[in-house]
């Protein structure tokens, strides 16, 4: 799993985990464990959710944060 933080516009960033890195023909992206940077959970969501989607469209930037991939 690659943990990945998401800059949306006009939103805060999510963070959360990804089995691949995203590539330029995805439309979605589906991260496992979404949360705010500080760990606390997103008020959007279900409690019990444990994987969302985001429209690629929707985002200005997507972050792989250090030593969270395989070389």
């Amino acid at each position: 799993m690659v943990t990945i933080v998401l800059h949306m516009i006009n939103e805060d960033p999510v963070v959360g985990e990804v089995s691949e890195i995203p590539v330029k023909t995805d439309t979605l992206i589906f991260l496992k464990n979404p949360r705010r940077r500080d760990g606390k959970r997103l008020h959007y969501l279900e409690e019990s959710a444990e994987t969302a989607a985001w429209p690629v469209a929707r985002l200005s930037f997507i972050e792989i944060l250090r030593g969270e991939v395989d070389e």
